[in-house]
């Protein structure tokens, strides 16, 4: 079992910054793949970022790139996803999730058997 508890959601202006972060507790946290998504409303849950069980491999959505960027510190447990030039598109709930069964980034949502109970993040334009 793994729990997931995120942070740092809010209210933010366009081109604002904020940093989400994810606490995990259960599994041995460095033994497998992270990742981050988001659902607006009206709309499918999608990837945003993911993360391999070290750190050293990152994967992020083609309408992030460049401004969100995954990291991770196993020795606290803690998944983070720092958001830059936020614009009114990235307005969503935005979930943790942990993927036990892999090491290496994945980009699917089937891949990841928990998930947080979500942060709303609002940007207003």
């Amino acid at each position: 079992q793994v729990q997931l508890v995120e942070s740092g959601g809010g209210l933010v202006q366009a081109g604002g910054s904020l940093r989400l972060s994810c606490t995990a507790s259960g599994r041995t946290f460095s033994n497998y793949a992270m990742g981050w998504f988001r659902q607006a409303p009206g709309k499918e849950r999608e990837f945003v970022a993911g993360i391999s069980w070290r750190g050293g491999s990152t994967s992020s959505a083609d309408s992030v790139k460049g401004r969100f960027t995954i990291s991770r510190d196993n020795a606290k447990n803690m998944v983070y996803l720092q958001m830059t030039s936020l614009n009114a598109e990235d307005t969503a709930v935005y979930y943790c999730a942990a993927a036990p069964k892999y090491r290496l980034v994945v980009r699917t949502a089937n891949a990841y058997d928990y998930w947080g109970q979500g942060t709303q993040v609002t940007v207003s334009s």
